[in-house]
């Protein structure tokens, strides 16, 4: 007999809950920094793991990451990008339950944490530093969330969102490397952050002990001129140079 809907019958298949887990990323002190909530409740109660909930029926996914986020911590007013689904069916001990995780770059003074009634604590932590074991499997969420956000760096102007509307080519230089975990080439990069293209000069400088130094902002209106920075390539190269003094 063929279906339709009016003889379609849900029930015939099982129905895994669904949520959202949010891994934001931030620069605190020179150091890449990790967003977690405490748990108040059963189950893990007492640990920390990302922020996140159960999505309700007549929300969308991001919709629900949003109202998770600022439920749980305040964090608002984030541009949120989709890095994974998490679906072992052993990952949460209450029932079936599918998480699809998201990410995001922010500025923590910007933001203002509180707790809610889900969370006793909220806290910046270094990602080299989270107090272990996370809830869940959020340790693996958080893993892939750092993996992508380093390979995002090649290709997009991700970093840019941890910047102040104008800023020194070092202060990005910086950024690079706190998120890679690793020294990069002054001179590559300075080469290869300015023939991209997606900045521009300002009139503007910074004084200090030395020379002043000069003041750059990200160029908005690029056209379609694409952003590549292929920082993997730099290292193999300045290893290369080494090998060879």
């Amino acid at each position: 007999m063929e279906e339709s809907a009016a003889t379609y019958d849900p029930s015939r298949y099982q129905r895994p809950s669904v949520t959202v887990d949010v891994v934001i990323f931030t620069l605190h002190n020179r150091e890449l920094h990790v967003l977690l909530v405490q748990r108040r409740h059963w189950p893990f109660e007492g640990c920390w793991a990302l922020p996140g909930g159960f999505i309700e029926m007549d929300e969308s996914l991001e919709a629900a990451a949003r109202r998770e986020l600022e439920e749980e911590t305040g964090v608002r007013d984030v541009y949120l990008e989709q890095l994974y689904t998490f679906g072992d069916p052993d990952r949460d001990p209450r029932t079936r339950v599918i998480s699809v995780a998201y990410f995001a770059l922010v500025q923590s003074d910007r933001q203002v944490l509180r707790t809610s009634d889900e969370t006793s604590d909220v806290r910046w932590f270094p990602v080299q530093d989270v107090p272990l074991p996370l809830a869940f499997d959020h340790q693996r969420i958080l893993t892939r969330a750092v993996s992508r956000l380093r390979s995002k760096l090649e290709y997009t102007t991700l970093a840019f969102q941890l910047l102040p509307e104008v800023f020194s080519i070092l202060e990005l230089k910086d950024i690079y490397q706190q998120i890679l975990g690793e020294e990069l080439d002054k001179g590559n990069f300075y080469r290869k952050i300015k023939e991209s293209g997606v900045l521009e000069e300002t009139s503007l400088v910074r004084e200090g002990r030395g020379r002043p130094t000069r003041l750059w902002r990200f160029k908005r209106d690029r056209g379609d001129k694409q952003f590549v920075f292929r920082w993997r390539e730099d290292r193999a190269t300045d290893e290369s140079r080494k090998g060879d003094a």
